[in-house]
C-alpha cells in the first residue's frame, strides 16, 4: 500500500471517529456502539483502528513543509 492511500484511508476513519465523537457530544448517540454492540469485540476493533489512524496522522506534521520532487 503507498503511503498516499494510507493517508487516505488513515485521514477517513479519524472523520468516522470524528463524526462519532461528534454525536456523542451533541446528542448522546454512539454510533459505534449502535452498529457494533457496547464494547463487543468488533466495536473495540473499531476503537482500535480510529486510534492508530490518529496516532498515524501525526506522520502528517513532519510531512507538512514538504514537497514532493517528481
Amino acid at each position: 500500500m503507498d503511503s498516499k492511500a494510507m493517508d487516505i484511508a488513515a485521514l477517513t476513519i479519524s472523520i468516522i471517529g470524528a463524526i462519532n465523537w461528534g454525536l456523542i457530544g451533541f446528542f448522546d448517540f454512539n454510533l459505534v456502539a449502535f452498529l457494533f454492540g457496547s464494547m463487543s469485540w468488533l466495536s473495540r476493533i473499531v476503537y482500535g483502528l480510529v486510534g492508530l489512524c490518529g496516532l498515524y496522522l501525526f506522520t502528517f506534521y513532519a510531512r507538512a513543509g514538504r514537497t514532493e520532487v517528481v
